[in-house]
């Protein structure tokens, strides 16, 4: 099973970073590389069991379901059911932990999945900076 995972420090509370982040069905507005994002059938954005449809920047298309959604733990996980990556049984897991000192955020994004032995590398590679990576920077600049 292949692994992914990015970390950084965000300089806002976590209350703050999670208010962004919290709501499954809008990660475009926050996520640079995503065109648009859609609640699936009029479900809500934290709602377990939702679907989201994500389009890519390239029209590339993705959908999720979202799996767990803590407001206590400050922790989103969801799942890939559709996408152009070549990989299966991907599970993620988007988390943020207050820090104290300097009332700032870690946030630590993650996902294991399958794949080719051949493709592993490049999708890790490509998740953790193009997805993971990017996004958490652009939280980080909000």
């Amino acid at each position: 099973m292949a692994k992914a995972y990015t970390s950084t420090v965000i300089a806002k509370p976590a209350s703050v970073v999670w208010q962004i982040i919290r709501n499954f069905g809008t990660i475009a507005s926050w996520h640079p590389a995503l065109r648009d994002s859609r609640m699936e059938h009029g479900q809500l954005g934290d709602q377990v069991g939702a679907v989201r449809t994500l389009t890519l920047t390239d029209g590339g298309r993705v959908r999720e379901t979202l799996l767990t959604l803590s407001d206590y733990e400050y922790t989103i996980a969801y799942d890939i059911i559709e996408s152009p990556m070549l990989l299966t049984d991907y599970y993620a897991v988007l988390k943020l932990h207050p820090v104290t000192d300097g009332n700032h955020t870690f946030a630590e994004w993650s996902a294991i999945f399958n794949c080719a032995e051949s493709d592993e590398q490049e999708l890790v590679d490509s998740i953790a900076n193009s997805v993971f990576k990017v996004g958490l920077d652009n939280l980080k600049n909000m």
